[in-house]
């Protein structure tokens, strides 16, 4: 499932986050590339370590793991660390696929749902659209600053050249609860119809009790 979300971040949010993001260092960012894709990478990743990269980090992480519609639609078990990245004067990020495995020991998880939440306003530079190749379909996104786009790891994807401004973006990755795209989408599908099915019936009538059994019983069949 391919999904963009709105708004995770509110312009307060926003504001903060950008004002935190102009205090931080910036490096190459093909060091955290795999072999592959460390290739293709053009760009920089701001360091996260200092006290405003640290402030960065949590007010985009607790956006993230408040939102409700991003939970539903990614089911997360477990988060990479977050990264954020700045692409300017012609970069880009070639076409890759994200390392099936990320991490080490404990914090090794499994990328399942892969994520970029957009932090620049989209008239405020030229390309940098982020390109999903679909079985010889393509998708270009390029999200409104707030924006949370999600999709499934398995994919090649790239981002096309900046030419003129700068694309900040937050991105990450996460082991999900339900391992398979079609069936997180189906959970996805079920979770909204429970919600709008709210709207006319109360909890104990027979209609909510079927729809919330079905979502019990599938999450259970599904998960790993």
């Amino acid at each position: 499932m391919h999904l963009t979300i709105g708004s995770i971040l509110s312009a307060e949010s926003l504001a903060q986050a950008r004002a935190l993001m102009d205090q931080l260092r910036w490096s190459d960012g093909a060091k955290t590339a795999g072999p592959t894709a460390r290739r293709v990478k053009r760009n920089r990743q701001a360091d996260l370590s200092s006290n405003a990269g640290a402030r960065l980090k949590t007010l985009l992480e607790s956006a993230l793991a408040k939102h409700v519609t991003f939970n539903a639609a990614t089911r997360p078990k477990r988060f990479s660390k977050l990264l954020v990245t700045e692409t300017s004067d012609g970069g880009e990020y070639g076409a890759h696929v994200d390392n099936p495995f990320m991490g080490r020991g404990e914090a090794r998880i499994r990328t399942d749902v892969s994520f970029t939440l957009f932090l620049s306003d989209p008239d405020s530079y030229e390309g940098g659209e982020l390109v999903i190749d679909q079985a010889g379909a393509t998708q270009s996104v390029k999200g409104q600053a707030g924006d949370v786009f999600v999709y499934p790891s398995t994919y090649l994807h790239a981002v096309s050249p900046v030419t003129s401004g700068v694309r900040r973006v937050c991105v990450g990755w996460i082991e999900s609860d339900i391992p398979d795209a079609g069936d997180r989408e189906l959970l996805f599908d079920l979770e909204n119809l429970h919600a709008s099915l709210s709207r006319q019936h109360t909890p104990h009538s027979p209609e909510m009790l079927t729809v919330t059994k079905l979502f019990a019983n599938l999450s259970r069949r599904l998960s790993r």
